[in-house]
């Protein structure tokens, strides 16, 4: 059950990124397209690109926090599998956890 929701969750947010994408490609079309409002011919060509620069910047930073937290649990999960394998091994293998050298 647990494997469904962070399956689901990492789905969920691929679309936000995409439906946030999309939204910040219309928004800077549509501030291009409207023109400056008495703030000068060019003004609106350059508040369309702010928004397009702006808005990649929060999608990368957003989504890159999303997929690092989703990674931590993933690193976790496979770091919990790989110490319950050692610890089924049982004391066939040489231990190193004590610090001691042995020469």
């Amino acid at each position: 059950m647990r494997d469904f929701f962070i399956l689901w969750l990492e789905r969920i947010i691929n679309i936000a990124i995409i439906i946030g994408a999309v939204a910040v490609f219309i928004a800077g079309l549509a501030a291009m397209l409207t023109g400056g409002h008495g703030a000068g011919m060019g003004a609106g060509f350059a508040m369309g690109i702010g928004i397009w620069i702006g808005g990649a910047l929060y999608l990368v930073v957003i989504g890159g926090l999303a997929y690092l937290g989703l990674g931590i649990y993933n690193n976790t999960l496979r770091t919990a599998n790989a110490v319950e394998r050692l610890a089924a091994q049982g004391d066939d293998a040489p231990s190193q956890a004590s610090g001691r050298v042995t020469t």
